[in-house]
């Protein structure tokens, strides 16, 4: 999907209270990993036996800690259990305007991840858990092929400045029927 200019890339999961966090967590740290253009220290994330690749980096770590709990306490406080998490890659370029002087954040590429909280019954753990697995599959397979793509690769600006792990400004916003969430 195209929206704004800029490739967005959609992942649908559904998930139970006891795996929410973990699930987001790996998702979030797989996105960033594909899309950091710094030096990357890996790790993995093990979830539901499909490993995950990740981002060993302290400030990126606080980051997606930050919204996943963001996340967990606006599905875990309201009547709502489903919400957004929408991570936005952006360069920056000099501001064109006449009275303004600086610079102005135009995104390049956005994923959002929907997430659906369900409580499956002991008779359904299994499949759910099997169904859960084969999602976290696919999303990583989203991943790999839109990053390795033409379309993924060319939606990336020039790198012009390579001495922080991300070149470019990395936003995450939350949203929770519709709401963002801090």
């Amino acid at each position: 999907m195209n929206v704004g200019g800029h490739p967005t890339i959609t992942i649908d999961l559904v998930l139970d209270r006891q795996q929410t966090k973990e699930v987001l967590r790996a998702v979030l740290h797989a996105i960033l990993f594909h899309r950091l253009f710094g030096t990357v220290k890996p790790r993995t994330f093990e979830v539901l036996d499909v490993t995950m690749p990740g981002v060993d980096d302290e400030e990126i770590t606080h980051l997606v800690e930050e919204k996943v709990d963001a996340f967990w306490r606006g599905v875990e406080g309201g009547a709502n259990k489903r919400g957004q998490i929408l991570v936005t890659f952006s360069e920056k370029r000099p501001r064109k305007s006449w009275f303004l002087i600086g610079e102005e954040e135009i995104p390049w590429e956005q994923w959002i991840i929907n997430a659906e909280i369900r409580q499956p019954s002991d008779r359904e753990r299994q499949k759910f858990n099997a169904d859960l697995a084969a999602a976290l599959t696919k999303s990583l397979e989203t991943m790999l092929v839109h990053s390795s793509s033409e379309k993924g690769r060319a939606a990336v600006p020039l790198i012009t400045n390579a001495s922080s792990i991300s070149p470019f400004p990395i936003k995450m916003a939350v949203k929770v029927g519709g709401v963002e969430v801090a």
